[in-house]
């Protein structure tokens, strides 16, 4: 019972912490000239129940997680193609709370999430431009593809159940789609997760003396948007999209309760306020939860962007 509790744990903590299989990400394959820069701020919130299912005797469950993110953003000519890289470190405090077999338990912790490395590059549609040329360019359709790595710099502690850093590394490639009509532009993306083995998964504690591996099956993840410019660079989108995967296995026996099929909607706004900065909101929740985090989110990142070096 301490294991099975152990794994299915393990795959709520998972569903709950930034997970790129969650992503809600407009635009993401939209280009801008070479040599473009910026810096990125971002304040995240998330709240809501826990779903166990039965699984194990948990009830009453709520987390609360705040996250803050610093990302760098870099857009490049790779084969005369346009394409950007985007390295983001996160720091998340969290709450949870859920009464086990009738017990009121809590949990507090803080420390710095696992770092994001993203590169993408376009395929077709989207020419490495400098600025001058980007200026007179019109989107059409662009068809491109990323690459996702998550790197285990977060962290963690073996003989805990719950650490912002997951202890094993990440991949996502995906491709996606934009098309644009007008004012309107449609996002479509498809990917695909891989994790990596934790070879020293909840160890050395009063559950298990011994070391624990937790290997996790990938998650296939689409996400879809509608965005529409009101004016340059003054834009809100309409966001959704759905997961399903992950099954978890520890130390070689598999949970099929750990199966995620879950799906998220929300929305999001971007507002220039000057030249060089804007500010974007976003609010998502869970459309469909079959098991983990049935969580509302609400963001609000600042960025600050230039041509080449800083002014």
């Amino acid at each position: 019972m301490r294991l099975r509790f152990a794994l299915a744990a393990a795959m709520i903590v998972s569903s709950v912490s930034p997970s790129f299989a969650q992503d809600l990400v407009p635009r993401a394959y939209v280009i801008t000239p070479v040599h473009s820069n910026a810096v990125v701020l971002t304040s995240s919130f998330f709240s809501g129940d826990i779903l166990f299912e039965g699984a194990v005797p948990i009830t009453d469950s709520t987390g609360r997680i705040y996250v803050s993110t610093i990302s760098f953003y870099h857009a490049l000519s790779f084969f005369g193609r346009s394409s950007n890289v985007t390295a983001s470190f996160p720091y998340a405090i969290g709450n949870f709370r859920g009464k086990v077999i009738g017990t009121e338990t809590n949990a507090y912790r803080s420390g710095l999430v696992d770092t994001v490395f993203r590169f993408s590059v376009n395929l077709k549609g989207g020419p490495a431009l400098p600025p001058p040329k980007f200026r007179s360019w019109k989107q059409r359709t662009l068809i491109g593809a990323s690459l996702k790595i998550v790197a285990p710099t977060g962290q963690y502690d073996p003989t805990k159940l719950i650490n912002p850093g997951g202890n094993r590394w990440s991949f996502k490639p995906e491709l996606g789609l934009s098309r644009r009509w007008g004012h309107w532009i449609v996002d479509a993306y498809g990917g695909v997760a891989f994790f990596t083995t934790n070879h020293d998964f909840f160890s050395r504690n009063q559950f298990s003396a011994g070391k624990n591996t937790q290997s996790q099956k990938p998650v296939v993840a689409f996400e879809g948007h509608l965005s529409y410019d009101v004016r340059p660079r003054l834009w809100a989108s309409l966001d959704c999209n759905f997961w399903r995967g992950g099954r978890t296995t520890l130390n070689g026996i598999e949970s099929p309760i750990s199966l995620q099929s879950n799906s998220r909607i929300g929305g999001t706004v971007s507002v220039p306020i000057n030249f060089h900065q804007s500010l974007k909101f976003s609010y998502s929740r869970g459309a469909y939860v079959r098991f983990g985090g049935n969580f509302q989110s609400v963001s609000v990142g600042w960025q600050y962007s230039w041509l080449g070096k800083p002014e």
